[in-house]
């Protein structure tokens, strides 16, 4: 049976959503979140949020509003892992693990901090002015959340590709000093992320304040509705759909066939008050009842706990299992392992035992290889579609020697290898296991 695709997806509560952001992200993953054969995990990043906020309440309240506002939106808690990322100790213990196998140059190259070095050398100011900790590590952080349940598919815009391939280095460190224990996860890439018109024609976003709160009561999205800025065109006058924040807006909660109407009367020359009633009919519409769950909800916030709380539950219970094995991996063990089985007198060290090295080749498919101490190719595998398949190869490979025939297909030849020797190198690694 085929292992499902692992998908996840960080929110970090800063702010009230808005319309821009439902349509964007909310409404289409919650969408996604209901396909079969996917396991999603979606979590409040209320750890990432602090990097940028040391505002206590704002935080809390930040995190009710952004958690009803998905629930109230369909996310159903039943069918995908719904958890706060403060709430599984699990994922700042494996940040600190990975901290330890990452280079402080590829920290450096991280945007977020790459952009405030400029903002301040632009300023006259030192490079790290302002620029905490916290910001220089986000990127270990976000690859903690990601690897701790060995995600294969991380949506993000073309912007957060960076912190993907640096999961991935910190991944692939990770598994050439310790063992293959994580998934190399993939981005992937949102370029069809709907964005919409806020009330003065510009993107919708807080940081412009234009934007139409998700959940704003009746009248007040009435109000709102009714104040975006449209052109001077009278009644009967044909009107552009083309840059029209009204008709877009409309665009994004209407049926195609609902679409087509609203431009023909836009061509018919409809006024303006007359096609803002119905755009906030149309929003209305869909909005109102989830309106009324966020509510409910905001009303009730131990109703969100709890869900969150069982989504902690289930996470942990995922958690818990792979970091006792990296734990173990790493050398922290209970001491009476060590009475019990003494160091061996001429133990071989990490660097006279054999490696698996997997990557990724031009033609866009996954690879391994397993290189002795002096630097020889001994198994050179085919191409892989995706990087977990590999990785199930390796694994099998290295808790099971003997399956280097069954595994024979997915060998490519080497040459200059002697008969045998790559099953006594895959001897040597089990052995160095279990010793």
């Amino acid at each position: 049976m085929q292992e499902p695709t692992r998908f996840l997806t960080g929110i970090t509560p800063s702010g009230t959503p808005h319309l821009g952001n439902f349509v964007g992200s909310i409404r289409p993953s919650v969408a996604a979140s209901r396909n079969a054969g996917v396991q999603s995990y979606y979590f409040l990043a209320d750890y990432h949020a602090l990097i940028k906020c040391q505002e206590p309440e704002r935080v809390n309240r930040s995190t009710l509003a952004i958690a009803a506002s998905w629930l109230a939106a369909g996310l159903d808690p039943e069918h995908v892992t719904f958890y706060r990322q403060s709430d599984v100790p699990e994922i700042p213990e494996l940040h600190w693990l990975l901290t330890c196998v990452t280079g402080k140059g590829l920290l450096n190259r991280a945007h977020a901090y790459k952009a405030a070095q400029d903002k301040n050398q632009e300023g006259g100011r030192d490079g790290d002015e302002g620029v905490s900790a916290g910001l220089f590590m986000y990127p270990v952080l976000m690859a903690a959340d990601i690897l701790m349940f060995n995600a294969h598919q991380v949506p993000v815009g073309r912007d957060q590709v960076q912190h993907i391939e640096m999961a991935r280095d910190m991944a692939a460190s990770f598994n050439h000093l310790y063992g293959c224990h994580f998934t190399l996860p993939e981005a992937a890439i949102e370029d069809s992320v709907a964005t919409l018109a806020g009330l003065d024609g510009r993107k919708m976003s807080k940081s412009y304040d234009n934007t139409i709160p998700l959940f704003a009561p009746r009248e007040q999205l009435k109000k709102l509705v009714m104040s975006i800025v449209t052109d001077s065109r009278a009644p009967g006058e044909p009107k552009e759909v083309q840059g029209s924040a009204l008709f877009q807006l409309y665009q994004a909660f209407a049926t195609p066939e609902e679409t087509a109407a609203m431009r023909r009367a836009f061509e018919g020359g409809i006024a303006w008050g007359d096609a803002k009633q119905q755009l906030f009919e149309r929003i209305d519409r869909e909005i109102a009842p989830m309106r009324a769950r966020y509510d409910d909800l905001m009303a009730h916030p131990e109703k969100v706990e709890a869900v969150l709380q069982r989504g902690a539950e289930r996470a942990r219970a995922q958690a818990r299992p792979l970091l006792q094995r990296l734990r173990a991996a790493v050398g922290l063990r209970p001491l009476s392992a060590a009475v019990a089985t003494p160091l061996p007198t001429a133990r071989p060290t990490a660097a006279a035992l054999p490696t698996f090295k997997q990557y990724r080749e031009k033609d866009g498919r996954f690879y391994f290889k397993l290189v002795a101490a002096d630097g020889r190719v001994l198994l050179q595998s085919t191409g892989f579609e995706a990087p977990r398949e590999a990785g199930q190869a390796i694994a099998r490979l290295q808790a099971e020697p003997d399956a280097l025939a069954q595994l024979a297909g997915q060998l490519a030849p080497v040459e200059g290898v002697q008969d045998g020797e790559a099953a006594a190198a895959l001897q040597a690694l089990a052995a160095a296991r279990d010793a």
